[in-house]
């Protein structure tokens, strides 16, 4: 009767010192893959989304996270290898290329942009690039080499989803021909310039 009770659960339940039977671990996934992708200095700071080719050929988009650095990982869940329980996931470290021009520094931008000593001192509009496409900005007359001018909201997007400035810091680009020289130095009155140095 006992064993009766036991196989089909009659009997008041299971005897004493039953314990409840051992579940068994899900089947393992297959094995991640790394992989290395270059990102353009611009598509870095606009979120421009990227795209991928797999060890099978395949070619997947994803998207760049707000705040994306060099050194990241991304995520691609179920592009790694086949196994049990599913397939793994690609893991795709990022890499920021740079730019002819242009700098990071943190969610800004910083250019040191060349202007004529004409515009330097008359001031006008000048073109800057950024990683939007070009865009005009005005110089003040009477303006000092080294001064820089802020255009906002064309940095890196910042993870709360703004997006920083771009610092242009001005260089006055003295003429390459040395009669123009001669003739502006002839032109031009000596000033202390360095007075509040005491020198």
């Amino acid at each position: 009767g006992d064993i009766f009770d036991g196989l089909f659960g009659g009997g008041g339940g299971a005897r004493p010192g039953a314990g409840p039977r051992p579940q068994q671990a899900p089947p393992p996934k297959g094995v991640n893959i790394a992989y290395e992708h270059l990102v353009s200095f611009t598509d870095a700071a606009t979120l421009a989304p990227q795209r991928i080719t797999l060890r099978d050929g395949k070619t997947v988009e994803f998207k760049l996270s707000k705040g994306v650095v060099a050194g990241q990982q991304i995520r691609i869940p179920g592009k790694g290898q086949p196994g049990p329980g599913g397939n793994g996931d690609a893991m795709v470290t990022l890499k920021i290329g740079k730019h002819p021009h242009l700098v990071r520094d943190g969610d800004h931008i910083r250019i040191d942009l060349p202007i004529s000593l004409k515009e330097a001192v008359n001031g006008g509009k000048v073109k800057v690039p950024t990683v939007d496409g070009p865009v005009m900005l005005t110089v003040p007359p009477r303006t000092n080499s080294g001064a820089t001018l802020r255009i906002k909201g064309r940095g890196f997007t910042t993870k709360a989803g703004e997006r920083g400035d771009q610092l242009v810091t001005l260089m006055i680009h003295l003429p390459s021909d040395a009669a123009q020289l001669a003739k502006l130095g002839e032109c031009l009155a000596d000033e202390a310039v360095r007075a509040d140095m005491g020198v």
